[in-house]
């Protein structure tokens, strides 16, 4: 007990020690010596039980492992290793979060979001996909546990990762616990929820009828536009507009449900803010070319995952060989995994090459439950009252006490209006009954599935057949999957659990759960699923953009993203002045061409201004090729005006909650809106007259070259989109505490790019021109020969502050430049800045 005693004001005093030395001046040595401690091994030799041979880890001069081994054991065993040495906080905080167990880490803070996690209940579903697993698929993540464990076992505390030596401020008392199969299987229910589809929609369209008529609504969620391309324009669509559900004899008034529809919103925000995700417009890009349109004869493969910003990058790359090549052992991949998972996510093995990006389905639906007045633990179903099943979860609070939370759980899935303060729903109100109505979350991702087997099937195909099969079983989240192969073939593949809804619904509102004629009636069949094969233009191009038009039997999804992105680079494909290579690819990932200012710049070129300066400051945009680059002035300024047009046009019309935000969407109702000068959504409500489009472009105008010379000085000269438009990557946790952020944080960095363009460094008009989303790694193969592949991530491969391969591929990143994806074992050994063999121990 002494020994503990002693160790927590050891502990306490380092802390008060560091905080002291901060306001001195001495704050960042002795982090950054603290933060010394932690930096892995690797070179020379550890003994480590468990193995069933040695291991050789390289580690090439970006930090990246690229692991040899006898076995697919060892090769999954060495992958949980070193995914411990370089991101255990970050794995440590994932499981949490995946789990609904972030209070055992942090304390009371997060109490709340683990109440709502719990009521999701992503850790009981991983529980079932557990039991579920092959025996294989089961030896995998035993693997990897092992592998982690078995450096946990000889590092405790700080020794593991800086954030350990302050966490005692949150959490006194915390040890890791032994990394376990059911953690990695968490991470998948986290990411799924960060690319879940349309519940944020489902709830704003239903706040949205509360003031706006719903043609107003409509207006505000276009139609995919039919001059955008389609993924696979082959599966020709079908999707008429079916009516909605509200409003029907039965149905509780929409008035009614306000209040929980806003707290459910405010929830979902919250757990956005905590994962990093949610962002409006996020997206992502990929496209393969056949050998028939590039230099080599080959294909190429490029892929450029859009996810939050975060410290330190969600991906870590890794390079996993069975050496030699066995029928035991057939593991020969290289490319980008998460930390807390065995495999690789995306990348390409010696045979193939895969990519992703979101489909975004609609996969989520809320259904209004009737609830007995006398039994809150019943619900009504076709005039007969169920019981749900009800699930005590028991939430541990740092080190202290246990608090227990009761989820309610429907045929349709859990009552998440439980969390919401259903208790004052009459008083907010003022209506008799609705307390005995309550919201539940129907969602493909709370049904038990393998995502991640059918990612280590990715792994090992050797054709699009293999490929095809494991794609199958990729329930959740929907991809849009890119694939190329050596042989010469391109292909597409879209999969998942979609839902097939009863007629009369279309998933865009919540609907009545007690009449049982809005269900579900099963899921798109595989074999009917959107693919192709070696398409007769030579690409395949997916930017989040419709997979198919409007003759296809089936609904994916109402809303897509709106093609901006995936029509710049079909452009750029169709216009390419020759083979397409490598450096052409490079270059396409770095286009920061905005197709919004190539419509509104000529519109505003023509308006008339009675303020000769004004009109001085407009025709910095005559001439300007619309590149969003880093140093652009006029680029800058363009952006001002922007979110400045949107904030006057639709702000007065809006509730205060809700936003058009500055992506696709935004581009696409402002695209249809600018064709028609004279349109009422141009009217400024605040003022009697009757304003036109002249009339709000002068005016976003104006107030765009305010802002300006307030934040860039009043010389234009000076001006340059870089200086606004800047990232900060930040700490998931440590970012929350003023002290402690800047050992965690990196940045401000400027950056070229913005929203909905190919380069896709997002923004939000909350907190204006400040990156929130962007590509979170870049990756191109050439099949002409493995070894002159691309990548890069976008920070570094380290989680370890003050590492030096913690924030080495910021400026790669930023300037679109990249390091070789190394594959020969020759590159790799040559390229070596340690070698560490890890050795069978006792």
């Amino acid at each position: 007990m002494l020994k503990k005693i002693s160790r927590i004001l050891l502990i306490v005093l380092v802390i008060l020690i560091l905080l002291g030395a901060a306001a001195a001046g001495f704050g960042p040595i002795l982090v950054r010596n603290k933060a010394v401690e932690s930096f892995p091994q690797v070179e020379g030799e550890i003994q480590v039980a468990g193995l069933d041979g040695p291991v050789d880890v390289y580690r090439d001069s970006y930090g990246i492992p690229h692991v040899y081994a006898s076995t697919h054991h060892d090769l999954f065993f060495a992958q949980g290793f070193v995914h411990a040495q370089d991101r255990f906080w970050q794995m440590d905080f994932w499981r949490h979060q995946g789990a609904g167990r972030l209070s055992e880490l942090l304390g009371k803070s997060t109490l709340e979001t683990d109440k709502f996690l719990r009521t999701l209940g992503w850790e009981r579903v991983a529980k079932q996909e557990l039991e579920l697993l092959d025996e294989e698929s089961y030896a995998t993540l035993v693997a990897y546990s092992a592998g982690v464990n078995a450096y946990l076992a000889e590092h405790q505390g700080p020794d593991i990762a800086l954030e350990y030596a302050f966490l005692p401020l949150l959490n006194r008392g915390y040890e890791p616990s032994p990394w376990t199969p059911l953690n990695s299987l968490t991470w998948a229910k986290a990411m799924a929820w960060d690319l879940r589809g349309n519940l944020g929609t489902e709830i704003d369209r239903a706040m949205l009828l509360k003031t706006l008529t719903p043609q107003q609504v409509e207006f505000l969620y276009p139609a995919y536009p039919e001059d955008h391309p389609v993924i696979v324009p082959a599966f020709d669509s079908a999707g008429a507009s079916l009516e909605s559900a509200l409003g029907q004899e039965g149905h509780p008034s929409l008035s009614a449900l306000m209040p929980l529809l806003a707290e459910a919103r405010e929830e979902t925000a919250a757990l956005d803010a905590l994962s990093g995700g949610g962002f409006e417009g996020i997206g992502s890009n990929s496209w393969a070319i056949s050998g028939e349109l590039t230099a080599t004869g080959q294909p190429l493969l490029a892929n450029d995952p859009h996810l939050g910003a975060q410290m330190p990058s969600i991906w870590y790359e890794v390079g996993l060989h069975c050496m030699p090549k066995t029928e035991d052992c057939r593991l020969d991949v290289a490319g980008y995994s998460f930390a807390g998972t065995p495999g690789v996510v995306i990348g390409h093995n010696d045979r193939i090459a895969w990519g992703f990006t979101n489909v975004g389905p609609d996969v989520m639906d809320l259904y209004i439950e009737k609830i007995n007045p006398e039994n809150p633990n019943q619900y009504e179903y076709e005039g007969e009252w169920v019981d749900m099943e009800v699930v005590v979860e028991e939430i541990q609070v740092g080190s202290g006490k246990t608090i227990p939370h009761t989820v309610r759980i429907t045929r349709h899935g859990p009552i998440i209006t439980d969390v919401y303060g259903l208790e004052t729903f009459a008083e907010d109100t003022g209506v008799e009954v609705p307390e005995h109505y309550a919201l539940a979350l129907r969602w493909t991702a709370l049904e038990p599935s393998c995502v991640f087997c059918a990612i280590w099937e990715f792994n090992l195909a050797r054709g699009w057949e293999d490929f095809r099969e494991a794609a199958s079983n990729f329930a959740v989240p929907a991809q849009n999957l890119v694939y190329a192969d050596v042989e010469g073939n391109i292909a597409y593949q879209m999969p998942g659990n979609i839902p097939l809804r009863a007629e009369g619904h279309e998933g865009t509102l919540p609907v009545p759960g007690w009449t049982g004629e809005y269900e579900w009636q099963g899921y798109i069949p595989f074999e009917e699923q959107p693919y192709t094969l070696n398409p007769a233009q030579g690409y395949i191009v997916t930017a989040n953009n419709a997979v198919v038009d409007s003759a296809y039997p089936y609904t994916i999804a109402k809303q897509w993203s709106y093609g901006y992105r995936a029509q710049r680079i079909v452009d750029l494909l169709e216009s390419a002045p020759g083979p397409v290579d490598v450096a052409y690819i490079q270059s396409m990932q770095g286009d920061n061409k905005d197709l919004m200012a190539e419509i509104l710049g000529p519109i505003l070129l023509d308006v008339e201004f009675s303020d000769g300066e004004l009109e001085e400051m407009r025709d910095m945009l005559a001439g300007w090729d619309y590149q969003m680059r880093m140093d652009s002035a006029p680029a800058a300024l363009y952006a001002a005006f922007w979110r400045n047009l949107v904030e006057a046009t639709y702000a007065d019309d809006l509730p205060e909650f809700y936003s058009l935000g500055v992506s696709s969407r935004a581009f696409e109702v402002t695209r249809r809106l600018v064709a028609e000068p004279e349109n009422a959504w141009w009217d400024d409500q605040a003022t009697e007259e009757v304003e036109t489009r002249a009339d709000i472009f002068r005016q976003a105008f104006a107030a765009a070259v305010k802002e300006m010379r307030k934040s860039a000085g009043k010389d234009p000269a000076g001006w340059a989109w870089g200086d606004l438009h800047t990232i900060t990557f930040p700490h998931q946790v440590m970012n929350a505490f003023p002290f402690l952020k800047t050992a965690f944080n990196r940045g401000p960095y400027p950056t070229s790019g913005g929203n909905s363009i190919v380069n896709a460094v997002g923004w939000d008009p909350g907190q204006p021109y400040v990156v929130d989303w962007l590509p979170s790694m870049r990756m191109i193969v050439d099949f002409s020969d493995l070894t002159r592949s691309l990548a890069v991530n976008t920070t570094g491969q380290s989680g370890h502050p003050y590492h030096p391969h913690y924030m080495d591929m910021v400026d790669l990143w930023r300037d679109i430049q990249y390091h070789p994806m190394l594959w020969a074992r020759e590159d790799v050994e040559a390229d070596a800045e340690g070698l560490l063999r890890l050795e069978v121990g006792d």
